[in-house]
């Protein structure tokens, strides 16, 4: 299993936010990993099995997800900034959606 995992819920009109493209950047924003949501919404497989403690991101794509549907949203992208602090542990960043705000939590 993945180090980071995610998901996205549109709390809009309570579903998964399927097929969002979603980034893992490092502290000086090189590219970890990259993936899309799967049809639950979710990122089961994002990046190695293994991070070094430190400053990460998630960038997620959330324009190109509110365009199919032809909803304007205020945010293109969104962004979560995190730190790993210890190695053995799973972090899964989940993510809130809606065209005029976001919300995320520490999941389990």
């Amino acid at each position: 299993m993945s180090h980071v995992t995610t998901h996205i819920l549109d709390a809009s009109i309570g579903r998964p936010a399927a097929d969002v493209a979603v980034v893992l950047q490092d502290v000086d924003g090189a590219v970890v990993a990259s993936a899309r949501t799967d049809a639950d919404g979710r990122v089961k497989d994002l990046g190695p099995e293994t991070l070094e403690p430190g400053h990460y991101r998630l960038r997620f794509e959330v324009e190109d997800y509110f365009a199919r549907s032809g909803t304007d949203a205020f945010y293109p992208v969104v962004t979560i900034d995190f730190t790993i602090a210890d190695t053995e542990q799973h972090y899964h960043v989940p993510l809130l959606i809606s065209p005029f705000a976001y919300s995320t939590y520490r999941g389990s």
